[in-house]
């Protein structure tokens, strides 16, 4: 099927302060490569003074694919805001500046309802030091786990790693599909977590209550006096979708899932046709920018998301 044509982009505004991106689907290419392009687009909007913000479902432990582009603050948003981590110092020497824990007590509630809603799900734990997982929990990640053991198991009190924050849990389920598991999910768990997804399998994130790349995002531009007005986001999941409405512009992928285009007020090319760095260039180039508000937000047909990690 031929890709959709991206309609016009929004008006961007005026000398905006930060962009926020996030990286699988949306940054990255489908081989997970930063292109020469966005690299370039990068560069350039930390050399024009508008920081740049890399938020994603990610761990830290992920962000090497990154870690050279980052410039000034050298902070990222990860694990869907569960963590602000400074990528200063390269590969494996990140450092974690904020944390907003999903706490234990609520995790073993969101196990114990997912359970009885959807059996057969299987559930990890991502910690701070590292993922642990059930034994039927398929091996969908890059990394190995830390233990194996039932999810009661790694969140009991007198585990070895207890003092290390639960950043959030992951559950998959093996035959029902993503966005009715995620439907499911949200029924369920209630006010318990947040619940969300980015993976094109019936894989779910669960952070705790309020945890999301929009209100961590939020905290992290409250402090530098940054307000929505001054921030472009661009995302392509669900997981994207309240950053892209909490920023004062956004761009869902050209490859986005179809409810993330209605969360944006702009859309632009695929991952794979260098959509985000597209935006930026124009950012950069345009006459002036003059403030202007952001293009009414509509829905538009899209193509099936592409595959992502978290």
């Amino acid at each position: 099927m031929t890709p959709p044509t991206p309609g016009p982009p929004a008006p961007a505004p005026s000398a905006p302060r930060l962009i926020a991106t996030d990286l699988d689907g949306t940054l990255l290419r489908g081989d997970k490569s930063v292109s020469p392009r966005t690299v370039a687009a990068l560069a350039a909007a930390e050399e024009a003074g508008i920081e740049v913000f890399f938020v994603t479902g990610r761990p830290a432990r992920w962000m090497d694919v990154v870690s050279d582009h980052v410039h000034g603050h050298g902070l990222a948003i990860c694990g869907n805001g569960a963590a602000v981590v400074d990528l200063h110092g390269g590969p494996g020497r990140h450092r974690f500046v904020k944390i907003r824990e999903l706490a234990v007590a609520a995790a073993l509630d969101v196990v114990r309802v997912l359970r009885a809603a959807a059996p057969g799900t299987s559930f990890a734990v991502e910690r701070t030091g590292g993922l642990h997982h059930e034994p039927a929990y398929p091996p969908l990640h890059l990394d190995p786990a830390e233990s194996v053991a039932p999810a009661e198991k790694l969140l009991a009190t007198d585990v070895d790693v207890a003092d290390q924050p639960v950043l959030k849990l992951l559950a998959h389920h093996p035959e029902l599909g993503p966005d009715a598991f995620l439907d499911l999910a949200r029924i369920a768990v209630g006010g318990l977590a947040t619940v969300t997804r980015s993976s094109p399998s019936a894989l779910l994130e669960i952070s705790g209550p309020g945890v999301s790349k929009a209100s961590t995002l939020a905290l992290c531009c409250a402090e530098r006096g940054i307000s929505p007005a001054d921030v472009v986001a661009f995302g392509d999941m669900p997981n994207d979708m309240e950053m892209l409405t909490w920023a004062g512009t956004s761009y869902a992928m050209g490859n986005a899932h179809p409810d993330v285009l209605a969360s944006a007020t702009g859309r632009t090319h695929t991952n794979d046709e260098d959509g985000v760095a597209r935006i930026i260039e124009d950012l950069l180039a345009g006459p002036g920018i003059t403030a202007s508000r952001p293009a009414p937000r509509t829905t538009a047909p899209g193509r099936s998301p592409t595959p992502g990690t978290e």
